[in-house]
Formats: structure tokens, C-alpha cells, sequence
């Protein structure tokens, strides 16, 4: 049968377009349908916006830091609408490069919702498509508890356009988008309060690294409430929100932030038309190849739910085009080592296993660990300290770890993720001889074990 695509793209996020752009490249015929925005979360209101946030909060380290250097400055005033126009140029640069990339590829680019109306058939503004393979890169979107008052409350789709900065804000959530934004609210200067319903956020992350940022988060003023959460917003006369709490207390702010989690983006997609099933969690069930329960439906990126991270559905996109249409190049993803930053302030680098995660495995283990000040702020008067850690399996002398926290974290980890990708032992550490002075050189100058 001939088909009016080899390949259908729903969804022009990061995965999304490697795909298309490579199967084209490899001489497939290929459309990509997108209903909201070129570049998906990660350009638009995720990984890129983050950033440059991120980046706009360490301007008042900087600045606090300039006078042990010599530099007396006015005081200085922010402004939050100049920094959201200037993010917002940006992003839109930046749709436009994704938007090149697609149409110099030689992909048709269909702008609306697509709808699947059968295995090999997509729907877009009424119009009917035919395709041998379809693709499924939807993405997530942020869900927020089902409690009252829940339409008055956030998320990080809306904070990225908000026209000014909150005066108090509330943050819900103990993953990283939750400690990310918290830092970013209060380092731009907002009275900001981090609720999470557990012990301790950051989750899965290694229990050295949680307990260091928390930590360093006090230092800085951040109102930290562990096992807290809320059972209703209303908003009050003057406009603020009243959250009340589980445990009936009572805060006020004007802005209440959900970072809880997120979900499939499956809305109206048409997936009762085929036989694709989900997961018990709700997300597209695959293969190790990504292949649906439709033989014809292929899903990657954070719909299927594994490591949602834009590097791994790049990843997931790359793999996909060469299964289909460059078969000799195919190489399955590797999903272990894979390095992550948390651009929390002071940012968290990680790569590997964490203790935990190595202790459960059955290793027998060395842990390395240095916290010091970092040399940039011994003429200040600031007392943040930096953690690194490294994590050896005691018997092969293998680095099963690398964890830091603290400036360019996520800078410096991205060179040990080759390290361990290699498989480099922590001899090989020790022999590698450092670049002084740095922080970085402390991976490959810690010799004593610290248990």
C-alpha cells in the first residue's frame, strides 16, 4: 500500500524533531504535527527558560560576592518584566531555528492538533493523513492535586509568562522543578516557602547530596516544610492566597506554585482508534525498541515515562530514525550513567549510582567525600560549601558514582559521565593529575575514603 508519509511525528518537542530530521536525512518522507509550540517543553517552558531564569538569580551571588573583590556597586534593582521579554525573544529565536531545521530537512511541517483516527491514519485540522509508521512524542504536562482552590494555583506552564514577580510564593513539590523554582523565586527576590508532604525532596537522588543542599538551602533563607502539604486554596479579599494545611496551619502568599509531577500528554490524541496499551501508570507502554502494542505506533520522550530528561529522548529520536530507516547504524539507548544536573542554587551534578543505589546492587563500597568553600568566595564573607563524592565498588576499584554540589556542578559532571561511561576505576582517578586551582580537581585529589 502507498502511504502519503513513511513517517508521522506528533509532537515537535526535542525527541520529536531528531527523529523527523534524521529519518528525512536517511530518505524517509516524514511530517511532524504540532498543535502548541516548536521545540516542545524543553525550549519553551522547560529545560532553555529554566536556565535563563537560573542565570538571572545568580546575578545577586555575583553581586554579594563583589565586594570582597574590590568592587563597590550602587544598589541594584531587578526587574522582572525586562528579564521575561528578553527570555521571551529568545525562545522565539529559537522556535524559529527549530522550525529551519524541519523544513531545510525536507519534513513537512503541519501547524495543529493531530489526531490519530486509525493504525496507519492521522487527522490534522480535517485533514487526513496516511502513514506506514506514526510516532508518538507528545511529551507531559504538569498535573496538580485534585484538591479546592486548585484552579487558583500554578505550574511551571504559566510561571515562565507570569507579569510580575510574586511578593510571597508558595512552592509544592519535592522534585527537582520544585527546588529549581523555589531557588529562582527567592533568588529574584521573592519571599518564598518550599512545602513537600515527605522527610526530605529530592528523591532517588543519593542521600549525601539531599541532606548537603538542604542544608546549604537554609543557609540561604529559604523557608524549608518538610512532611507539609495542602488541603485547600482560597483567595482573600486583597487578592492573596490563604493555603490551608494538612495539619491546619495556615500560610498566605500571592502566588502558589505546583511542581507535583507530570503526566502523559495523551488529550484527545485517539489512541482508543488503535491498539495501544498504557502502562499502570498511565503512560504509553513500549519495547525496548519503542514499539506500541500497535505494530504500526511508535512512542518516545516522556510519554512513555522512562528517564524523562531532553537528552534521552534526543537519544530515543536518534535511535528510532536509524531502526527505521538506516538499520546498520542502528544502537540500542543505554540508559545507565547517565548525567543530570539539578540547576538548584547552589546546582546539583550526578552521574552513576548513588550509595544507596550501589548498597541495594550488592556492592561492597568505598565512599569518598570533600565538602570545602569554594577558593571564589574565601574573600567574602559567604560560607557555602561544596560537596563532591564519589562512590567505589571496594573489590573491582570501579567508580560506580560521581555527586557534587556546588558551583558548575553540571558543568563538571558532564566530563566524569565519559569518565564512568568508560569504565574508569578510581586508580585511574587518582593518577589523572589536576587542574589547579579548581574546584574540579578535587575528584581526582580525594585519597582517604571517609567510610
Amino acid at each position: 500500500m502507498a502511504y502519503d508519509f513513511d513517517l508521522f511525528v506528533i509532537g515537535a518537542g526535542s525527541g520529536g524533531v531528531r527523529a523527523a530530521r534524521f529519518a528525512a536525512g536517511f530518505g524517509a518522507k516524514v511530517a511532524v504535527a504540532e498543535s502548541r509550540y516548536l521545540g516542545g517543553t524543553c525550549v519553551n517552558v522547560g529545560c532553555v527558560p529554566k536556565k535563563l531564569l537560573v542565570y538571572g538569580a545568580h546575578v545577586a551571588d555575583e553581586l554579594e560576592q563583589a565586594a570582597g573583590f574590590g568592587w563597590t556597586l550602587e544598589e541594584g534593582h531587578f526587574d522582572w518584566g525586562t528579564l521575561i521579554a528578553n527570555k521571551n525573544r529568545e525562545i522565539e529565536r529559537l522556535n524559529g531555528i527549530y522550525r529551519n531545521l524541519l523544513v531545510n530537512s525536507g519534513v513537512t511541517l503541519l501547524q495543529g492538533h493531530a489526531r490519530i483516527t486509525g493504525a496507519h491514519e492521522v487527522e490534522v485540522e480535517g485533514q487526513r493523513y496516511s502513514a506506514e509508521h506514526i510516532l508518538i512524542a507528545t511529551g507531559g504536562w504538569p498535573q496538580v492535586p485534585d484538591i479546592p482552590g486548585k484552579e487558583l494555583a500554578i505550574t511551571s506552564n504559566e510561571a515562565f509568562y507570569l507579569k510580575e514577580l510574586p511578593r510571597r510564593v508558595l512552592v509544592v513539590g519535592g522534585g527537582y522543578i520544585a527546588v529549581e523554582f523555589a531557588g529562582i523565586f527567592q533568588g529574584l527576590g521573592a519571599d518564598t516557602t518550599l512545602l513537600y508532604r515527605g522527610d526530605l525532596f529530592l528523591r532517588g537522588f543519593d542521600g549525601s547530596v539531599r541532606i548537603h543542599l538542604k542544608e546549604e538551602l537554609q543557609k540561604r533563607g529559604l523557608d524549608l516544610q518538610f512532611n507539609a502539604d495542602i488541603q485547600r486554596i482560597d483567595q482573600q479579599a486583597d487578592g492573596s492566597l490563604k493555603a490551608t494545611l494538612k495539619d491546619g496551619r495556615e500560610l498566605v502568599a500571592d502566588c502558589v506554585f505546583y511542581a507535583t509531577g507530570r503526566r502523559p500528554m495523551l488529550d484527545n490524541l485517539g489512541l482508543e482508534n488503535t491498539g495501544v496499551e498504557l502502562d499502570d501508570r498511565g503512560f504509553i507502554r513500549v519495547d525496548d525498541q519503542y514499539q506500541t502494542t500497535e505494530p504500526s505506533i511508535i512512542a518516545i520522550g516522556d510519554v512513555i515515562g522512562r528517564v524523562q530528561l531532553t537528552p534521552v529522548a534526543l537519544a530515543e529520536g536518534m535511535a528510532v530514525a536509524r531502526r527505521l530507516f538506516k538499520p546498520e547504524q542502528y544502537r540500542p539507548v543505554d540508559y545507565q550513567n547517565i548525567p543530570t544536573a539539578v540547576f538548584s542554587q547552589p546546582p546539583i551534578g550526578t552521574v552513576g549510582l548513588t550509595e544507596e543505589q550501589a548498597l541495594e546492587a550488592g556492592h561492597k563500597v568505598q565512599i569518598f567525600e570533600s565538602r570545602f568553600r569554594a577558593m571564589k568566595l574565601t574573600l567574602t564573607d559567604i560560607q557555602e560549601k561544596t560537596l563532591m563524592k564519589l562512590v567505589v565498588d571496594a573489590e573491582t576499584d570501579k567508580v560506580l558514582g560521581c555527586h557534587m554540589v556546588g558551583p558548575d556542578a553540571g558543568e563538571i559532571i558532564q566530563g566524569l559521565g565519559v569518565a564512568l561511561k568508560a569504565g574508569a576505576t578510581k586508580q585511574q582517578f587518582d593518577e589523572t593529575i589536576g587542574v589547579h586551582p579548581t574546584a574540579a580537581e578535587e575528584f581526582v585529589t580525594m585519597r582517604t575514603a571517609t567510610r
